[in-house]
């Protein structure tokens, strides 16, 4: 594998677009905090080719988060580059996020998350956006202590966050959202009911995240109202697909009542402390 330049990065954003319900950490982590930069997202990459063509990527982040868009399946090589390196745990699809994980010896580590979730993907010009009760709005309209508490509570459902560091990553997390615009809450009547967000973004794409509905309020369909309405918006900006997780069986039967159709399978592996890469 060759270690990834600016001169390369036209030709790896050729293939990761080719593969953009797959790649999009890869793509936004790279628009927004830049190659080899000091973000704890910030990517280094590592790549394949035939000729002058990519035909795999080895992403790691900063802070030691592996994400491998292999379609070879070049675990060897791919091992090769983590020797002697901290990583904090594997994301991507299943079948190259598992193979990874049993070729470095790393399927038995401790993890504070360890699953595979089903992965979905829109067209967006096949949204269907229910109706029901509520308007969109721009987080900062809601109460931030609440949205502190939602985001915590999602932290500790949906990522397996001890409660004290999912207090601290939602109070981080909601100015983040505000900031960069990324997320909306439904509100009926000044009430919140629903949250929905992007976590990553590309001019033609979008990845969903952070769609939390607290337990007094599901059951009623605002999750998956929210997150039409979110969709529609993008839409109108030119958005043309969606991908996303489900963490649930409910939240899955949401996402495919307003279109999402599953693609296939999303692994999520993160190691309870940085382990030892030894190849």
């Amino acid at each position: 594998m060759q270690r990834a330049t600016p001169a390369d990065l036209p030709a790896i954003r050729t293939f990761l677009e080719q593969r953009i319900t797959q790649t999009m950490f890869h793509l936004s982590n790279l628009d927004r905090f830049g190659l080899d930069g000091d973000h704890p997202y910030a990517p280094s990459m590592w790549f394949t080719a035939k000729g002058d063509e990519v035909t795999g990527v080895l992403t790691i982040g900063k802070g030691g988060m592996v994400m491998p868009a292999l379609p070879g399946m070049e675990f060897e090589d791919a091992a090769t580059v983590l020797r002697g390196r901290d990583i904090a745990g594997v994301i991507g699809p299943k079948d190259q996020s598992r193979a990874l994980l049993r070729r470095l010896g790393l399927d038995g580590v401790l993890m504070t998350l360890n699953r595979d979730e089903p992965h979905f993907d829109l067209d967006l010009s096949r949204l269907t956006v229910p109706d029901g009760a509520g308007l969109l709005h721009p987080l900062q309209d809601a109460d931030r202590d609440e949205m502190i508490g939602w985001r915590a509570a999602y932290s500790e459902e949906a990522l397996g966050m001890a409660p004290e560091a999912a207090r601290a990553d939602g109070e981080k997390a909601v100015d983040q959202y505000i900031e960069h615009g990324s997320h909306r809450v439904l509100m009926h009547d000044g009430r919140a009911l629903s949250t929905t967000g992007f976590n990553a973004w590309q001019p033609t794409a979008v990845q969903i995240g952070g769609v939390y509905t607290p337990p007094d309020l599901r059951g009623r369909g605002h999750a998956r109202r929210a997150l039409a309405l979110h969709l529609a918006e993008a839409r109108d900006r030119g958005v043309q697909r969606a991908t996303l997780f489900a963490a649930s069986d409910s939240a899955a039967r949401a996402y495919v009542a307003i279109g999402f159709e599953r693609i296939g399978d999303w692994t999520l592996a993160l190691f309870s402390k940085p382990e030892r890469c030894d190849g």
